[in-house]
């Protein structure tokens, strides 16, 4: 009898799961899985989201900070905005590289000569830059004929310490005020696109009607996803400066990303003193 009680316990050791057991277990599996499964694919959803939210906002802060940055060495008054169309709106303006005062330069009424007398710019002048002295407004910029005789702004041959040479005996339409003389190599543009796109324009040449976007190059990308309509929502604002006040900027472009859209209302003051 003790022998029998003993086997049948032995049997019930070594014996398995039940039907009914493992059924239980998968199905505790299953559940835990799939709540694993959605907590990763949920988490992973907010991580990507997160990241591309993060790629516009960054992009479009350094598009800004850019903007602002030239704007403010803008040459004054060759600040010049597309009007808003259907495909396109670009603002326009020439850096400035140098800027200092001149002694003395050929300036009408006076006589053409080839060289003239300035105070050395902190920053060097070559072959490259054109001088401009006293633009008023963009036409005097943009119209300008650096290699005529008479004008606003002319090539530069050469500056040996504080003489400057040009390529020719030329006079300056006009005397600054304040003396002071610019020095300029080419106009930049930058457009918000109908794409979504703000590329940065340079590398062209200086036009009377404003350049499109097809007639300055490929350009380079500054950011991505400005939903604007730049038709009736135009991203950029001008107004041109007087005797009293700064010229300023209004840049309102609209970003979106994921289903969530942000603003910018943000203003840059030009220095209006040529």
């Amino acid at each position: 009898m003790h022998n029998r009680v003993l086997s049948v316990h032995t049997r019930r050791q070594h014996s398995g799961f039940t039907l009914v057991e493992m059924v239980t277990v998968i199905i505790i599996l299953g559940i835990l899985a799939v709540g694993v499964s959605s907590f990763i694919v949920l988490g992973t959803r907010i991580f990507i989201e997160s990241t591309s939210v993060d790629q516009v906002l960054s992009q479009s802060r350094f598009a800004i900070e850019r903007m602002t940055r030239e704007l403010r060495n803008a040459l004054p008054n060759s600040i010049r905005v597309t009007p808003a169309s259907t495909t396109y709106q670009c603002i326009e303006y020439v850096p400035i590289m140098s800027s200092a005062s001149y002694l003395q330069l050929p300036i009408a009424p006076g006589e053409a000569a080839a060289n003239g007398s300035i105070m050395q710019p902190s920053q060097a002048i070559d072959e490259t830059h054109k001088m401009m002295v006293y633009p008023l407004t963009a036409a005097h910029v943009y119209g300008a004929t650096p290699a005529e005789t008479t004008g606003r702004m002319f090539d530069i041959k050469q500056v040996n310490g504080s003489l400057v040479e040009f390529h020719r005996a030329v006079r300056f339409d006009e005397a600054s005020p304040q003396r002071r003389y610019f020095t300029v190599t080419g106009p930049v543009s930058y457009c918000f696109l109908a794409s979504g796109e703000v590329r940065r324009y340079s590398g062209y040449h200086f036009s009377v009607a404003q350049p499109s976007p097809a007639q300055m190059g490929a350009g380079v990308l500054m950011a991505e996803n400005v939903v604007n309509n730049v038709a009736s929502d135009a991203p950029i604002r001008y107004t041109p400066g007087t005797l009293m006040n700064n010229a300023v900027v209004q840049l309102s472009p609209l970003f979106e990303v994921n289903g969530q859209t942000f603003q910018y209302q943000h203003q840059v003051q030009v220095i209006n003193v040529p």
